[in-house]
């Protein structure tokens, strides 16, 4: 048989059995033959290699994808109700269920959230109570809190930003700031009632002692959280709410202090002696502390040099830190779903990935009978060209102790013994919202050759690092492939066309649509295409002919073709539009993403030669990109800080003495996450950005009451003694309710509570380390460096008492 068919419509509208009864012309004589004899016809959906199970029920799968501007939990609790709708409208037998729902983490995690705004303004009401022992005097500064917060939220709907989980993060840290301005401003107005002043002049004179100083912390804190506006990408766009939140709560928290605080201290406070034995001990002890931090500053600013040495050498331990630490995106967040995706060999078929994904089920399935997981969905195949992908939902936090990623590796070892298929499980990142692996290390280059030959090589070595698992690539050499060339020449002598020629080997080696045809109102195609068993192994090409169209005969197609067999890679892939090959890896325990790309970094500059270019996919890419603006941001934090400083100041000296207490900062941030095994990543590294205001605020209460009582005539070293040991109570109180607002974080479970305790324990270390060195080092430093300086107000008195002595001399 020459396996040349031609189909002839008998009638518009043909059923499978017509169709059957079709006939063909066959064969040297022309002679006709029914298409039921020679060739298969079936009837079945176009797409009916998918197999799509829920805990080992088959099932129907239907995807919800919000859209861009969407609200995904608004989404989910609409989907929900159509679904209540729609199951009153379905058979009994038939039912509706939620299979994935990504609304869970995040729901869980903004209630999460709201729970630690709650513990952390708890603790904040009671550090100012223990420190005031009023409870008057502590209800002034905790009703600034709703104030600043609900402002602050006026501000976000005022610019189209949503209430999310970092916004809500900063809002949790923002507690601790708001409350500050309220608390120096309470606490000298206090200091004055206690010695005798009528509420209403304390609040004025107290207000008006330190308003200079919480504007100067305030535009501090704001010039600090500024330049996160600048972070690039989908990152940028995430911490520019969360920037502007806690700007704008830091702002209004700064207009409540110096208006609602001294209206409201002038009257509900009065003098009052604390009357528990608690209370009395806590003042006794508390002022014995004042009376001991005097005497150890006193012999401490002699010795101004030991201040320089301890800057400088915190600076070298934070760099050095700064390597030792390992460095990565995002920390791994336990999201209680996680996928397992399957990749067989090239051109497996759609059997071989169905049946593996039986095997893998099989193995996940007991999970849901021991209460571990409550949820597995099977699909074959799976996404991106794989073979298969399983999701696994893991029972809420709430039921269990122990973290999704202990689950996935007791899976692991299971999975690997599937034979004849690599299954790895990954978790998708939060913040990214990405999801495969997060190594991606991508080899860019001119021919796909040469880049294979570099895989080779980098494969190799990399398979004897440790910390890296499931090395693969996107290029591999496992497809067979026929290349036929036609010769042109021949195929014209004998009246064949190419066109011929390659209809005729779409219809017998592939499969080619002929025609369709209505039944009931449902249109189906009909298919063409050869017996497969037929066209096993290359040889098999001698037994299909083609019709020439001069002498209408048969003309056998190995006489009009070259077949040539090689081994190709199933996709040919461009990033950047350069030619491109990605090296994808899975990372071991304790192994970080820093480690793993700066160690590919440094196998491409020893083994392979320098025209060869590198760049980064997926989660890697994200790393490498949030490393470089965080950078930038730090180092424009840090110059806008020193110049609202500078410019507040109206000094160059005063304002590099209030910045040199952020090494301390730092390197106390650095010190936690060292010895609490965690990273570096986006969210330590905004906290360590925050710490330059934070650092920067118990300067600046030293050094502007230093500079009023040098204007008011005292000595220049007393000034300085007298300025730390009077701003000893607010610094603490400062301190510890910024310790107190970060305690939950760190403390926290939960969905989401690995990033809130990273940026919780950086602000806890750096504060707490700040909040004691600085208390030391500013005063000696600004001893060593600003005797020969002057504050704004001494210039201001000096103007007018010339204006005075001098008054038709106005220039």
């Amino acid at each position: 048989t020459d396996r040349e068919f031609s189909v002839r419509m008998a009638r518009a509208y043909l059923s499978p059995e017509d169709f059957k009864n079709l006939v063909i012309r066959q064969g040297d004589d022309g002679y006709l033959v029914r298409l039921g004899e020679v060739a298969r016809v079936e009837l079945g959906a176009e797409d009916d290699k998918t197999d799509f199970r829920g805990n080992g029920v088959n099932m129907v799968g239907v995807g919800v994808i919000k859209q861009s501007k969407g609200n995904t939990l608004d989404v989910v609790k609409n989907v929900h109700r159509e679904m209540r709708k729609i199951q009153e409208t379905l058979p009994e037998t038939m039912y509706l269920a939620p299979s994935y729902d990504s609304s869970i983490f995040i729901q869980g995690s903004v209630d999460e959230v709201y729970n630690t705004l709650a513990v952390a303004m708890a603790l904040v009401i009671v550090v100012i109570y223990l420190f005031l022992g009023n409870i008057r005097a502590t209800i002034v500064p905790a009703l600034t809190v709703p104030v600043a917060i609900i402002a602050s939220y006026m501000v976000l709907f005022a610019l189209g930003f949503s209430i999310n989980l970092l916004t809500l993060l900063a809002l949790v840290l923002a507690i601790g700031l708001v409350v500050d301005d309220s608390i120096v401003v309470l606490e000298n107005i206090y200091r004055r009632i206690e010695e005798g002043e009528p509420p209403i002049l304390a609040a004025y004179r107290g207000a008006r002692e330190v308003g200079f100083a919480v504007i100067a912390t305030t535009l501090v804190l704001i010039s600090v959280f500024v330049p996160l506006a600048f972070l690039e990408g989908n990152i940028g766009k995430l911490f520019t709410e969360f920037a502007i939140a806690i700007a704008a709560a830091v702002a209004f928290s700064s207009i409540a202090a110096l208006t609602l605080t001294p209206m409201l201290s002038s009257k509900v406070l009065s003098k009052k002696e604390r009357t528990s034995k608690f209370g009395r001990a806590f003042d006794a002890t508390f002022n014995w502390l004042e009376r001991g931090y005097r005497n150890v500053l006193e012999k401490s600013v002699k010795r101004p040099l030991m201040a320089v040495v301890l800057v400088v050498m915190s600076g070298v331990v934070a760099f050095g830190l700064f390597s030792f630490i390992p460095q990565e995106f995002a920390p791994p967040e336990d999201r209680g779903t996680f996928y397992i995706q399957v990749r067989s060999a090239e051109g497996a078929s759609f059997e071989s990935s169905s049946r593996h994904m039986d095997e893998i089920e099989q193995i996940l399935l007991p999970y849901i009978d021991e209460g571990k997981i409550d949820r597995l969905i099977v699909r074959a195949p799976g996404w991106g060209g794989s073979a298969g992908i399983a999701i696994v939902g893991a029972v809420p936090f709430d039921e269990r102790e122990w973290s999704s990623f202990d689950l996935m590796e007791e899976m692991r070892s299971q999975l690997d013994s599937v034979v004849g298929v690599q299954a790895f499980a990954f978790m998708r990142s939060g913040i990214s919202g990405g999801g495969g692996r997060p190594v991606q290390f991508v080899l860019q280059g001119n021919t796909y050759e040469r880049l294979a030959e570099f895989r080779d090589i980098v494969i190799e070595e990399a398979s004897t690092n440790p910390g890296l698992q499931n090395l693969d690539s996107d290029y591999k050499e496992t497809l067979p492939q026929l290349l036929i060339q036609v010769d042109e020449a021949s195929a014209a002598d004998l009246g064949v066309s190419v066109q011929d020629i390659g209809i005729t080997l779409q219809s017998v080696l592939g499969q080619r649509r002929v025609t369709t045809y209505l039944d009931r109102g449902e249109e189906y195609d009909v298919m063409l295409e050869g017996e497969k068993a037929d066209y096993r192994s290359p040889s098999a090409i001698d037994n299909i002919y083609v019709r020439s169209r001069k002498s209408d005969e048969l003309i056998p197609l190995s006489n009009l073709v070259t077949i040539t067999e090689q081994a190709t890679s199933a996709r040919l892939n461009r990033y950047n539009r350069m030619r491109s090959v990605t090296i994808e890896a899975n990372l071991a325990e304790g192994y970080s993403l820093g480690e793993a790309l700066s160690y590919l970094e440094g196998v491409v500059q020893e083994k392979l030669p320098e025209d060869v270019s590198i760049d980064y996919k997926g989660e890697s890419q994200l790393y490498k990109e949030s490393g470089n603006s965080i950078i930038f941001v730090f180092g424009l934090a840090l110059v806008i800080t020193f110049l609202v400083l500078a410019a507040q100041f109206e000094s160059f000296i005063h304002p590099l003495v209030i910045m040199l207490a952020v090494p301390m900062a730092i390197v106390g941030a650095l010190l936690a996450l060292y010895i609490t095994g965690m990273s570096i990543n986006i969210y330590s590294q905004i906290g360590i950005v925050m710490l330059i205001g934070l650092a920067a605020k118990n300067g600046i209460l030293i050094v502007e009451f230093a500079n009023q009582l040098r204007d008011s005539g005292m000595e220049f070293k007393e000034a300085v003694l007298k300025a730390a040991q009077q701003r000893l109570r607010p610094i603490v109180m400062t301190a510890f309710t910024t310790l107190m607002s970060a305690m939950p974080l760190i403390l926290g479970s939960g969905p989401g509570a690995e990033s809130r305790m990273v940026i919780g324990t950086v602000i806890f270390a750096g504060v707490a380390v700040s909040a004691f060195l600085t208390l030391f080092v500013i005063p000696a430093l600004y001893i060593a460096l600003a005797q020969k300086t002057s504050s704004p107000m001494a210039i201001t008195r000096k103007l007018e008492s010339l204006q005075e002595e001098y008054p038709d001399h106005h220039s």
